[in-house]
């Protein structure tokens, strides 16, 4: 079973940058997703890349500002994150979907193999 573990989170000023990354083994067969979930409110997609990199998709929120990546010869996946804001402060996820999932949404509802997640905290 894939199992999937994130690290990177931490503490960044309001216009800094953190660089999450998931790791897993046989990752490069599946897409993956970012998501986050900020204290009181419902998990929500960030951002989607499929297992070749050929296609990526971002929340509206964090256009131009998160990059999604991927290197499959070392099994990861990135979100880098710059100008970050404080309603970016939430605990990240990453999640699997099976390769043929082409990102056309990031619903939490299509991906399994969560892992445990990663603190972001941004403040001013």
């Amino acid at each position: 079973q894939l199992q999937l573990v994130e690290s990177g989170g931490g503490s960044a000023q309001v216009g800094g940058s953190l660089k999450l990354s998931c790791v897993g083994s046989r990752l490069n067969s599946y897409t993956i997703g970012w998501f986050r979930q900020a204290p009181g409110k419902e998990r929500e997609g960030v951002s989607c890349i499929i297992n070749t990199g050929g296609i990526t998709n971002y929340a509206d929120s964090v256009k131009g500002r998160f990059t999604i990546s991927r290197d499959n010869a070392k099994n990861t996946v990135y979100l880098q994150m710059n100008s970050l804001k404080p309603e970016n402060t939430a605990i990240y996820s990453c999640a699997a979907a099976p390769w043929n999932y082409l990102c056309g949404n990031i619903n939490p509802n299509g991906f399994g193999s969560w892992g445990q997640g990663t603190q972001v905290a941004v403040s001013s």
